[in-house]
């Protein structure tokens, strides 16, 4: 076995630039995913990546889940296949974005000035090409110093993370599952610090919420819009459907990991108390002063609904036209699950929320993953915990339940750990850092990427060393 040598300022210097480069290049491929098949384009980040990892002892497959659709596997093999194997998976795509919204050019990939030093700026700076682009220089450098693991390690650069994985993580666990299965996993996101600065907590994503996206096809009948008066219209009927569910405030459930999160915030007793009183806790959060913490702590704690999407092309033969009542009208809704929610307790969801418009509603499912978890007991965490150790000597890592969903889910599922890490500066808002995710002006400090890249690494030989 060959450890890699311990690296001195200036060779980690030469990283976190390799990191930046590489960044840049990723965002500026604009590798848009809007859900379509055609959308996407990963092949163009795989291209760069395979650039970046394959080398001398390191085998490279290509994946093509549909065309332009394309992951990419590395893989350093192991000294002892009875050891354990390490995965450092990356999503190569983002989320379409409103360039209008933006004071920067979203896939421009430029260096500016922030208040905490120089940031790389672009769509996807933080989900989650940020991390892709350390985990892949990580990979490279381990490849290139010689370093014999003792388990696999491999790198997924995989597609499709952002509209449910069809043509990425769930497609290669379908078709190529020895190709990317390890015993762990390390993706997105996890790295922020929280609680006392003497003594931080730094959190470790070791959990998700399900997903359970739901196509509401609302029904009417069709007739002259210059005659509305008690037509059965089915955009009016649509609009109660989504004020409905808007409004619709199921009662909030607390997980395990509830408790711990809200005492690694730090805050006053009395507010530490509410937060964990499933009878005060709405109340709570209505008056929050954070709106952007507040809908955090919702989505910890509830069952989510979010009409997001609206369609009436089935309407009129394929089209609406100003001077046709429709006959159909499709509403997308996003819903994220607690732990212990299935396709079932759902519907029960939806009927309530919709009372007696539910009957009036096709319901059809597009997407059913459940909550998932990984345990603590485990090599990587504590390696994960040594790592973190070394720039910040007493901080902690705390155990994080993820509102969103990532690809963790589906190795979760395969009976790997996996856990979302990374490590960013302390002086970056979590408030302000949540706000970056799918929203305007995405950027991230070349202080994390420093941090990140050096964190994979020491994991990476603490664990395979």
């Amino acid at each position: 076995m060959v450890t890699p040598p311990n690296l001195d300022d200036r060779q980690l210097d030469t990283l976190t630039d390799a990191t930046v480069e590489l960044l840049q290049v990723l965002i500026r491929n604009r590798c848009v995913n809007d859900g379509t098949e055609a959308s996407g384009g990963e092949v163009r980040n795989a291209d760069v990546l395979q650039q970046v990892i394959e080398g001398p002892g390191v085998d490279v497959e290509r994946y093509e889940a549909a065309p332009g659709r394309v992951s990419i596997v590395g893989r350093i093999a192991g000294s002892d296949p009875d050891a354990p194997s390490l995965c450092l998976m990356g999503h190569t795509d983002v989320v379409p974005v409103n360039e209008s919204g933006w004071s920067e050019d979203p896939f421009g990939g430029e260096i500016l000035d922030g208040p905490d030093g120089p940031e790389v700026w672009g769509r996807g700076a933080v989900d989650m090409l940020n991390l892709t682009a350390s985990m892949a220089v990580t990979f490279r450098s381990l490849a290139e110093s010689g370093f014999r693991p003792t388990g696999d390690l491999i790198y997924f650069g995989v597609a499709d993370e952002e509209a449910g994985s069809a043509y990425g993580a769930r497609w290669m666990a379908d078709h190529h599952r020895d190709a990317i299965m390890a015993d762990y996993v390390l993706t997105e996101s996890g790295g922020l610090h929280t609680g006392p600065t003497e003594a931080p907590f730094i959190g470790v994503n070791i959990a998700e919420k399900g997903v359970a996206w739901r196509r509401l096809r609302v029904k009417g009948t069709p007739g002259h819009g210059s005659a509305p008066f008690r037509r059965d219209n089915a955009l009016v009927k649509a609009a109660g459907v989504i004020q409905r569910l808007n409004d619709y405030r199921p009662a909030p459930r607390f997980h395990e990991l509830w408790a711990q999160k809200v005492e690694a915030l730090g805050l006053p007793d009395d507010l530490e108390a509410s937060l964990l009183d499933p009878a005060t806790i709405d109340d709570v959060l209505d008056t929050f002063p954070s709106a952007a913490a507040a809908s955090h702590f919702h989505a910890c704690t509830h069952t989510t609904f979010s009409p997001n999407l609206i369609d009436g092309s089935e309407s009129g033969g394929g089209r609406m036209k100003v001077n046709v009542i429709p006959d159909t009208v499709v509403i997308d809704v996003d819903i994220r699950t607690l732990p212990g929610e299935g396709p079932d307790e759902v519907e029960a969801h939806l009927r309530a929320a919709l009372g007696d418009l539910a009957d009036e509603v096709e319901m059809t499912p597009l997407m059913n993953d459940a909550a998932s978890i990984s345990r603590l007991d485990t090599p990587l965490w504590d390696a994960l915990q040594r790592a973190v150790n070394v720039p910040f000597p007493t901080a902690r890592l705390t155990p994080q339940f993820v509102v969103g969903f990532t690809d963790a889910r589906i190795y979760r599922e395969m009976g790997a750990v996996a856990y979302g890490a990374g490590l960013f500066s302390p002086s970056l808002d979590s408030s302000e850092y949540g706000s970056r995710f799918h929203g305007n002006n995405e950027r991230i400090d070349i202080e994390s990427l420093a941090l990140t890249t050096r964190l994979f690494r020491h994991v990476t030989t603490d664990l395979l060393g």
